[in-house]
């Protein structure tokens, strides 16, 4: 049986410098939110609705994260949807839905240094999110 389609593009904008941690394994994760403005006209007036969406990134693609985004840079992602269940200390069961980038790419505009960081990495940095990982790797 065939797996089904799960797939997000986005384009928006860094919400706050993103956080870099590493898993006890080694393994580099940052956490990274997205704001998206729709907007959309009511009654012949210009609406506008933000959107904010809490994304996470690993390995290579979450080092590249970390080094060359920073609140306010506009990015467009692709990734998918993932989500994740927990306990918190009190005991109460928690969960959360994230998006998993699997590449992204800068837009916008540049200061010279993004310019260069752009240059190097022109290519959406791609990396395999489908292995599996131990619970205690999560670093949240």
């Amino acid at each position: 049986m065939a797996g089904d389609l799960n797939k997000v593009i986005l384009v928006g904008r860094v919400v706050r410098d993103p956080e870099l941690r590493y898993t006890p394994g080694g393994s580099a994760v940052v956490s990274f939110s997205v704001a998206n403005n729709r907007i959309y006209l009511k009654n012949n007036e210009k609406q506008e609705v933000v959107s904010f969406f809490n994304c996470v990134a690993w390995g290579k693609l979450a080092e590249t994260v970390a080094n060359y985004c920073k609140k306010g840079q506009q990015l467009a992602l692709e990734g998918r949807l993932q989500q994740r269940s927990w306990q918190d200390k009190e005991g109460n069961k928690r969960s959360t839905v994230e998006i998993v980038a699997e590449s992204l790419q800068f837009l916008g505009g540049k200061s010279q240094a993004d310019s260069q960081a752009t240059i190097e990495h022109d290519e959406p940095v791609d990396i395999n999110n489908d292995q599996p990982f131990a619970d205690d790797e999560i670093p949240f």
